[in-house]
């Protein structure tokens, strides 16, 4: 069952187009990996849906009914988890939930319900009552997703929810996605690391540029160049040189460089990892060569021609 839909969405910023007649689905109780490069448009596709920002075309849905950004009857079973901490550095933990489940309309003993619910399942009920500057990246993490959380939405959007956190945190939090999902909201889960993703998702759709390229399981998504080959080379001295002849390769389909990685795909078969080193080694000489199993990264890479993260990104 589709909960929410945007068909055909168009948003411009002046001359920019943010969404460029974008398509997608979310389907109930699934969680939903949104990938995409920078500038892709996923923050503008996930603000729009959320009714945050007026579209200049197209339709989006959200549990059957028309999204807009006074569409309050919307908004109360939505919740969201945005990239930057939102919640109130002069309130404790306790009562940043108490003010969010307010604003949805919790009252009373439902909303202290709510409340210690969400504290023992952010594992912060211990620290109730202290103020979230005295907390830990992973524990104002925490928090911000129990903000979210407290009026028990059926829809949530989590953008970017282990940024420059512990691997502990970020594994608590993956963990939580998981069981939130089992207890039946819909998760659309955006994320700049690959393997979270893989984890976590049921479904992945790839955005650029405005739009979804590809969409499917992670299965489907692999699949779909399972039966290429596809060898990651790293080279001492990279260059244009090197990069046009090894695209002169009889067989090759796609280089995609990144800094010294190239990942070469050729036609099945094809057996052209002796003669990509050998270029290479006229060329300056290889680092590191492999022959991969094609996987999600390899994917990205092929239809969107760059990373999903710089390296030098915090991790």
């Amino acid at each position: 069952m589709v909960i929410a839909s945007m068909k055909n969405v168009v948003k411009r910023y002046g001359e920019m187009m943010a969404l460029d007649h974008l398509d997608l689905e979310i389907q109930q109780g699934e969680i939903l990996g949104l990938l995409g490069p920078n500038g892709a448009g996923k923050t503008t596709a996930i603000r729009a849906l959320c009714g945050l920002v007026g579209v200049d075309g197209g339709e989006i849905s959200v549990f059957g009914l028309a999204q807009g950004v006074n569409n309050v009857l919307i908004k109360k079973d939505m919740g969201i988890v945005t990239q930057e901490i939102t919640v109130f550095t002069d309130l404790s933990a306790g009562e940043n939930l108490r003010y969010f489940g307010s604003l949805y309309g919790l009252r009373g003993a439902e909303l202290s319900q709510n409340v210690a619910r969400v504290l023992e399942f952010v594992g912060l009920s211990e620290h109730a009552k202290k103020r979230p500057s005295k907390f830990s990246g992973g524990m104002q993490r925490r928090l911000n997703i129990g903000c979210a959380l407290v009026h028990r939405p059926k829809l949530l959007i989590m953008d970017e929810p282990t940024v420059g956190i512990d691997p502990q945190s970020r594994n608590h939090i993956l963990e939580s996605v998981k069981q939130i999902t089992a207890e039946g909201t819909t998760v659309v889960y955006t994320s700049h690391y690959m393997e979270e993703v893989q984890a976590i998702c049921n479904r992945i759709a790839i955005m650029d540029a405005g739009r979804v390229i590809a969409g499917g399981t992670l299965d489907e998504l692999v699949g779909r160049i399972q039966y290429e080959d596809t060898v990651r080379l790293t080279a001492v001295m990279p260059s244009d040189a090197l990069t046009e002849d090894i695209r002169a390769i009889s067989g090759v389909k796609s280089v995609v460089v990144s800094g010294s990685t190239y990942v070469i795909v050729s036609g099945a078969d094809s057996g052209n990892l002796n003669r990509i080193m050998e270029i290479a080694m006229r060329h300056g000489g290889v680092a590191n060569i492999s022959a991969d199993k094609p996987n999600l990264e390899d994917v990205f890479l092929t239809l969107t021609g760059k990373k999903l993260r710089d390296d030098k990104e915090g991790q």
